[in-house]
């Protein structure tokens, strides 16, 4: 039986114009992170070549009696910073300091970061990481997925087929992911998702839901842990392998749902040992439903029995009958149900064990 698949209404250009206000809005904010680390630098380049290029164009006047024009003067200062000469040497010892000292000026610039700067804004991939960060804390209402392994793969690709805006950490990815996640334009925080500082870059005040799906029951239960602690509100989904350590996480961290691989496992494995295909559980109000597709066996309870009859008597509701080619969602009640049928069950999981128990071939 497929994987159920759940369809989100979702709306191409608004998605698009989302993700492009997103872009913007990253840039803005590395460029901000640049020029918090470059400003020094920057300033003092500005300042050498507008103040510096001004009071040259004064003294020149002075002294000469020839105005400069203004736009001219920052540009006199590049020729005189990279040794290329508009004139020759003035004779005035004025003039000359500036022709001396300038070159010297523009190697304490470019060695404090100012050329650094400049390849770094047109060039983001040297600061990846950087850039990821920055991308992520414009997300809002987003998943964070937390392990990008065999499981977290999955659930990613999952959740942006269906609509959602997600944001992953994992701190040693597996080959391929960042490929996939690129493809996916999802953004990829190489870092250790149980830190503080990493959750805050990854946008959990503002996140709708933190899933940790790592192979690792302590790791995610340290993350969940300061996940709860730093927003009370968001829908946390952790994966585990032992059943008895989910119950307590599930009673003491108030995490809304907590799976099992084993739990999760075990019904499906059972249920293709007897040929039928069952769906994960579904727990409501504390009461398991659990979705199983299974062929009709000839002289079972089922064989020769109205759709209407067997939901009545057996509690459960048959969603899907396929016959000779033809198959109807939610079946007429006066269907009869025959040997070599399909069909997929709805009801409490109790009851869907007991079907399959009594779908015997006499």
């Amino acid at each position: 039986m497929p994987a159920p698949q759940f369809v989100v209404p979702i709306r191409p250009r608004r998605r698009r114009a989302a993700a492009l206000l997103r872009k913007v809005r990253a840039v803005w904010r590395d460029t901000r992170a640049l020029w918090r680390q470059f400003y020094k630098p920057i300033l003092a380049f500005l300042a050498v070549t507008l103040v510096g290029g001004y009071i040259y164009g004064e003294i020149y006047y002075n002294l000469r009696g020839v105005s400069i024009p203004l736009i001219d003067r920052p540009y006199m200062m590049l020729q005189l910073m990279i040794l290329e000469t508009p004139e020759d040497v003035p004779p005035e010892w004025q003039l000359v300091l500036f022709w001396y000292l300038l070159p010297p000026v523009l190697v304490f610039i470019v060695g404090n970061g100012v050329a650094d700067f400049v390849r770094l804004f047109f060039n983001r991939d040297e600061r990846r990481d950087a850039w990821r960060e920055a991308v992520a804390s414009t997300y809002r209402n987003h998943v964070i997925v937390f392990g990008a392994g065999h499981v977290g793969a999955r659930v990613i690709r999952t959740l942006t087929d269906m609509g959602f805006d997600v944001v992953v950490i994992d701190n040693d990815p597996d080959d391929g992911i960042e490929d996939m996640l690129r493809e996916l334009d999802v953004p990829l925080l190489v870092l250790d998702g149980r830190a503080s500082i990493t959750l805050e870059k990854a946008g959990l005040r503002d996140a709708e839901a933190f899933v940790a799906c790592t192979g690792n029951d302590q790791v995610n239960l340290e993350a969940i842990m300061r996940a709860r602690d730093m927003n009370p509100d968001v829908r946390i989904v952790a994966r585990v392998w032992d059943d008895q350590f989910a119950q307590q996480i599930t009673r003491f961290m108030n995490v809304q749902s907590v799976l099992s691989s084993s739990e999760l496992s075990a019904p499906v494995f059972a249920g293709l040992a007897v040929g039928v295909e069952m769906a994960q559980s579904v727990r409501v109000n504390d009461v398991d439903y659990s979705t199983v597709r299974l062929t009709v066996k000839r002289g079972s309870f089922l064989d020769g029995r109205e759709v209407g009859m067997l939901q009545k008597e057996n509690d459960m509701d048959i969603v899907l009958h396929s016959s000779n080619g033809e198959t109807h969602v939610q079946p007429h009640r006066d269907t009869i149900v025959s040997a070599g049928d399909t069909l997929v069950i709805f009801a409490h999981h109790e009851r869907v064990i007991d079907v399959v128990a009594r779908n015997r071939e006499k």
